[in-house]
């Protein structure tokens, strides 16, 4: 079987165009490949046509060219994937009622799979459990093509390491992952990303690097539990969990910093230790205490901050009913506009609820980008003078840099920092 190199060009399909998709494809376009970025939501392969990008990794500017020169081409038509050399899946794996739900991998492997033919490559970079590749995606692509993995096809799984907004860390500088379900697989999804990154980690079988990306998340998960369950007991303390941070990240060996927030957020750190939970559990029939622990920590975040700013108000002699709450970042992060799963949703449902008038301003967050749907419904102002003083409270979620600090603690008059970005008398840190 004759094996593509990476150095010549080649016809490649990126399923799915969002956070992690579109990257990959503007990247592999960039190094000369002829590329399809295939995408089901209409409004987003229309505005990418229009060479308008949603994701801010990916400036205009960056668009344009690959755009212009017909190397990248966002389509919603399947037909354009025929006779791929390479396809990499970056579809969602969203949890269903604590249950993995693959149903956009399976949607992709038969998409693919009419389309496969003998020599091609395929790789699943979607976060998933280990076995996935080997034991579902695989299958799924054979049965579909009629073609043999290893022998007809190549096939693996490197996992997607992309860190929405991050200025010093990108696709290009961030080692990759990659595997393969055999030797040759391997070597041919290494020689695909060495084009396109600085550095190819390869590792032994699919299930080890599905298992990688897992521990990453998981480890995240776990210290930011810790450091929120921290910050409540400290709180309760009366101890400055901040400061006792910043002390113990003066340690050079043995300590590495987490800080405290709002609740987790994004499709890592919500949504992919359970992935791992729920495989050990079916899998072994055991549960996995650390991942289960900290889910109920960082999910319960949202109800915290929300006591924390009922408590703030009662100190000024103010209810939540009636009160304005003003929320400041939307996005489950600073500096970009992803705002899947994010806290502040639960955090705008519970106020909302309890009888607040709830505005929010995010500068990142807007019709340009992918939200959550709940926000849909919180009515977005400007972070003004005027909207700051007429707050009842003002709750710091995201500590996008876009915001003016010094205006936001001159005119709000009570906030609720969950970042601690912000000083002063009418201050209180989460």
């Amino acid at each position: 079987m004759t094996i593509n190199s990476a150095f010549q060009q080649l016809r490649v399909v990126v399923v799915g165009q969002g956070y992690v998709g579109l990257p990959l494809a503007v990247r592999a376009a960039e190094v000369g490949h002829q590329v399809v970025g295939l995408d089901i939501d209409g409004q987003r392969v229309k505005r990418l046509v229009l060479g308008e990008s949603y994701v801010e990794d990916i400036p205009d500017s960056r668009l344009a060219p690959p755009l212009a020169s017909g190397s990248y081409r966002p389509s919603l038509d399947a037909s354009d994937c025929a006779d791929f050399d390479i396809a990499i899946v970056t579809v969602p794996t969203p949890l269903r009622d604590g249950v993995p739900d693959l149903s956009y991998v399976e949607d992709a492997a038969r998409t693919l799979g009419r389309r496969l033919r003998r020599g091609a490559t395929i790789v699943l970079e979607s976060t998933t459990y280990p076995g996935t590749t080997e034991e579902l995606f695989g299958p799924l692509l054979e049965n579909v093509s009629g073609l043999t993995v290893g022998r007809d096809f190549h096939l693996g799984y490197s996992p997607e390491r992309i860190d929405p907004g991050n200025p010093n860390w990108t696709l290009e500088n961030t080692p990759k992952v990659v595997s393969g379900i055999d030797v040759a697989s391997a070597e041919a999804v290494s020689r695909f990303y060495s084009a396109l990154v600085d550095t190819v980690v390869p590792v032994t079988t699919c299930k080890e690097a599905e298992l990688t990306k897992l521990l990453e998340n998981t480890f995240r998960h776990v210290n930011i539990a810790l450091a929120n369950e921290l910050a409540i007991f400290a709180h309760e303390l009366g101890i400055d969990i901040w400061t006792a941070i910043d002390a113990a990240a003066t340690k050079p060996f043995g300590f590495m910093r987490f800080t405290p927030g709002p609740g987790v957020g994004g499709h890592c750190l919500p949504i992919d230790p359970s992935y791992l939970s729920w495989r050990v559990q079916r899998t072994l029939g055991r549960s996995f205490r650390f991942v289960e622990l900290a889910n109920d920590v960082n999910n319960h975040m949202p109800d915290y901050v929300v006591r924390r700013l009922i408590d703030g108000l009662n100190e000024r002699k103010k209810s939540l009913k009636g009160s304005r709450i003003l929320l400041l970042g939307l996005a489950y992060k600073a500096n970009t506009g992803d705002a899947r799963e994010t806290p502040a949703a639960r955090i705008a449902e519970l106020l909302a609820g309890m009888g607040a008038d709830v505005r929010a301003s995010d500068p990142h967050v807007d019709d340009a980008h992918p939200r959550a749907t709940d926000l849909e419904q919180v009515r977005h102002v400007e972070a003004t003078p005027e909207n700051l003083a007429a707050a009842d409270a003002v709750v710091l979620l995201a500590d996008h840099d876009a915001f003016d600090y010094p205006l936001i603690t001159a005119h709000a008059p009570y906030i609720l920092d969950c970042r601690r970005r912000l000083v002063g008398a009418h201050v209180d840190s989460l």
